[in-house]
């Protein structure tokens, strides 16, 4: 097969969905191996290293048309939308729930479009986690950052001093993003609080940072005192497949503290705070009710050495089984990769994206 890995153009994404090591690996396999030129400089990959292990460099253009897998980091923008054709496969973060016209372009142009964030084995979300483990720690140090009085803040320390408290962070959701965010505010000296719904979820909390982190369970009340306490509010929600659910109102956001910050990496599907919207990294926050809003929808693009090792490191197997069987068989043998299955053969495929965008769910091959 042809694998096509093109240059990412979302604002300030640097990564690439394939190393050199990668390619290598793809051309053992006896695949070609298409780079567009320059992909990996941003991630400290640049060409002579894809061409040294057997991938060829060329343009936009003609990876497209010769590629009969495509494999990227982020949802194809606009001005890629021309460059697919029917029969292809897209293997990519889709993040398609709180994206219908996105859906349906892929709909109709034919594309079997698979989503790493979907993907599940064991009850995980393996492709989706390394990339939630950066977003996670990266989240309290930009809101530590944006707490800062010349970037709009309210001017409190996050590690505070002595005979000064320290800053009071809200994390809402005890996943990969909730956990990895909680070590890293615990190491800045913060006083942390997280929120879940499954009690055994809060259990492992409390064990691993062996009663240093208050575990509370996510609910109305919970939620609205810890919003309203809170100096930062990380929205880490996840619901795999599906549009985030607003946890956080404009009422709760309105009444927390002025120059507070609130960052929600719940907003590649949609926000769980209903005052977020898209951001990114060329222009990362904005207020809205006198509280800092920090909403890049590719946090983990801002680490882009780290970040494209740990996704292929993780896509990699998934990436040569697709290869070498084609999508139909190895979604039909592979669970896993039948849960990636977001579009096939211009239908819906995926139960949550369906139930998201309100488009009728066809068969699952």
């Amino acid at each position: 097969m042809v694998i096509g890995v093109p240059k990412e153009i979302k604002p300030h994404e640097y990564r690439v969905a394939v190393t050199p090591q990668g390619a290598a690996e793809l051309r053992g396999d006896g695949h070609r191996v298409l780079i567009e030129k320059n992909a990996g400089d941003g991630s400290g990959f640049p060409d002579g290293e894809y061409e040294n292990r057997g991938a060829e460099i060329t343009d936009k253009e003609r990876l497209f048309s010769e590629s009969g897998l495509i494999v990227k980091v982020k949802e194809p923008l606009q001005s890629e939308y021309g460059l697919f054709r029917r029969g292809q496969t897209l293997f990519t973060y889709l993040h398609l729930a709180p994206n219908a016209g996105l859906t349906i372009v892929l709909m109709e142009k034919g594309v079997n479009a698979l989503g790493y964030e979907t993907l599940e084995k064991d009850g995980c979300l393996p492709l989706l986690t390394p990339m939630s483990e950066i977003a996670g720690r990266m989240s309290p140090l930009v809101a530590a950052y944006y707490l800062q009085r010349p970037h709009g803040g309210s001017g409190v320390l996050p590690s505070g001093v002595a005979g000064v408290p320290p800053a009071d962070i809200l994390i809402i959701g005890a996943g990969v993003v909730g956990t990895n965010a909680a070590r890293v505010a615990l190491g800045l000296g913060m006083r942390v609080t997280v929120l879940n719904r499954g009690i055994e979820r809060l259990r492992h909390i409390d064990e691993m940072f062996r009663g240093a982190v208050t575990t509370l369970p996510s609910n109305g009340y919970n939620i609205k005192k810890g919003v309203a306490g809170a100096d930062i509010v990380i929205g880490a929600v996840l619901l795999p497949g599906a549009k985030a659910p607003v946890i956080v109102t404009r009422e709760m956001v309105a009444g927390m503290k002025k120059g507070s910050v609130v960052v929600d990496v719940s907003i590649d599907q949609g926000g769980c705070i209903e005052t977020s919207r898209p951001t990114t990294h060329d222009n990362p926050v904005y207020e809205e009710e006198g509280v800092i809003h920090y909403a890049v929808t590719n946090m983990p693009g801002a680490y882009p050495r780290t970040s494209t090792m740990a996704l292929t490191n993780s896509t990699i197997p998934y990436i040569r089984k697709l290869a070498l069987m084609g999508v139909e068989k190895a979604a039909s043998e592979d669970g896993a990769l039948r849960t990636a299955l977001n579009i096939y053969k211009g239908k819906v495929v995926h139960k949550a994206l369906s139930e998201s965008t309100g488009l009728p769910l066809g068969g699952v091959p």
